[in-house]
């Protein structure tokens, strides 16, 4: 039987792993590149003004990890408990829990857009803005918290549409959002002269964009319609979220805080060059692991559904296919970023003193990227099966429970070096960590 004649139930169940897989990762491949891409406009086209706005946009992205934790938790949480649902065949918590997952993230959206704003100047000085950069910071990260409660939402639905099987519909409503960023970011802050200004503007108008056409693909077919009605916020359903969600807060959360240390111990020891250099190694990792997370987003629908329909065995093998390949794959990348590093930076910002730090760390970092592999794969495993206390654990592993306690103890007997390397080590413990975790749950699937 044909894929496109099979029911949701029969796809996720009945067809052969490897085919499946492909088939549900290749559209959140292009969504998660496409995406990082478009997180990256904004770093070249303001790479062209200058080196402080490269940093002031590096400072505001710890901000917009922040934002994007809670949509993510929200996200996670619910598909997470949909999905699994749907697996059980009950249909009537999956609806609602869609709708109440949705709800919960619109108010914390509005919530995070009003605070952030009344307390923005506190927050610019938090994350490391200094006097060159401070009114740049600023001006960036009010339009960006305007927009909180569009990109929360937007992770929300595409996150339940992923779990749903509905890849393809999660895809076209990131690309569209990308489109219009990657088209306004070069007119806003180049041709109409706007700046950081433009380029705050042309984030949020993409994730709005993405936003809407998401809420009307979450219509069609047999996806979960949104319905005010279907909005139950009570605590079964908040707790689910949390216990689902939980692992991708911290994950996030922690990529926040370390974004906000590498950035404050950059800046301490070599200044905005420092800030710029190390803020580009990030955004160029983020593209390194986008394809990675693509390819385990369509293995979490597969985990979930499978999971929660008794079917162990399926797990376990679309497990070991996707650690496999998606280690091949960042070996391979990583290989040609560790190559090529000194160019990549230079194409977002052709400052040499930003091209020495950031090159350095791009090397360090791309020689060990493909262990994140096993890491992801494990940590999306246990999410999906609704293990929360493990999938917290090792998510906050790689950008907390390590690199807090190396971003402080590393620079101050290698100095900025120190901080050059800090995420590689981390990446180098939490695998240490991953891999018993991993076998005693494998062991439970047999």
């Amino acid at each position: 039987m044909k894929l496109s004649t099979m029911s949701r139930r029969e796809m996720l169940t009945e067809t052969p792993i490897p085919e499946l897989i492909i088939k549900l990762s290749i559209p959140t491949i292009l969504s998660m590149m496409v995406t990082a891409f478009y997180n990256s406009a904004d770093t070249y086209f303001v790479g062209r003004i200058s080196t402080e706005a490269t940093a002031a946009v590096g400072l505001v992205f710890s901000v917009m990890a922040i934002i994007q934790a809670f949509g993510f938790m929200c996200g996670h949480g619910s598909g997470n408990y949909l999905s699994r649902m749907l697996g059980a065949d009950n249909k009537k918590e999956a609806n609602e829990m869609a709708s109440t997952g949705f709800a919960i993230s619109l108010i914390l959206g509005i919530i995070v857009a009003l605070l952030g704003n009344i307390f923005i100047n506190r927050i610019a000085v938090w994350i490391g803005a200094d006097a060159d950069s401070m009114e740049l910071t600023v001006s960036y990260m009010r339009i960006i918290l305007l927009g909180a409660p569009f990109m929360m939402g937007q992770f929300v639905i595409n996150n339940q549409l992923r779990f749903q099987g509905s890849a393809v519909y999660a895809m076209i409503g990131l690309m569209c959002g990308a489109v219009i960023n990657v088209i306004l970011d070069p007119l806003l802050i180049l041709y109409f002269g706007m700046g950081v200004r433009g380029a705050a503007i042309a984030t949020v108008m993409g994730q709005i964009t993405s936003f809407i056409v998401l809420l009307i693909g979450s219509s069609k077919g047999e996806n979960i319609h949104l319905s005010i009605k279907n909005v139950h916020i009570n605590w079964h359903y908040i707790v689910e979220v949390i216990n689902g969600g939980a692992p991708s807060l911290l994950r996030q959360g922690m990529a926040a805080l370390s974004t906000l240390l590498l950035n404050n111990y950059a800046g301490k020891l070599g200044g905005s060059p420092a800030i710029a250099g190390m803020s580009i190694v990030t955004r160029v990792m983020m593209m390194m692991l986008a394809a990675l997370i693509g390819f385990g987003q369509g293995f979490q629908p597969v985990c979930s559904f499978n999971y929660g329909a008794g079917l162990r065995s399926r797990v376990k093998e679309a497990y070991f296919f996707c650690v496999r390949w998606g280690f091949i794959f960042l070996l391979a990348i990583g290989a040609v970023c560790f190559i090529f590093a000194p160019d990549i930076v230079w194409w977002f910002r052709g400052d040499p003193a930003v091209v020495e730090v950031g090159a350095v760390a791009l090397r360090f970092q791309a020689s060990v990227i493909a262990l994140s592999a096993p890491t992801i794969m494990t940590n999306m495993m246990l999410q999906s099966m609704g293990k929360g206390v493990k999938a917290s654990i090792l998510s906050s592993a790689r950008n907390g429970l390590f690199f807090i306690p190396l971003i402080i103890i590393l620079p101050i007997f290698f100095g900025l070096f120190g901080v050059q390397i800090t995420q590689t080590c981390s990446d180098i413990l939490t695998v240490f960590l991953t891999i018993p975790f991993a076998i005693s749950e494998l062991k439970n699937l047999k």
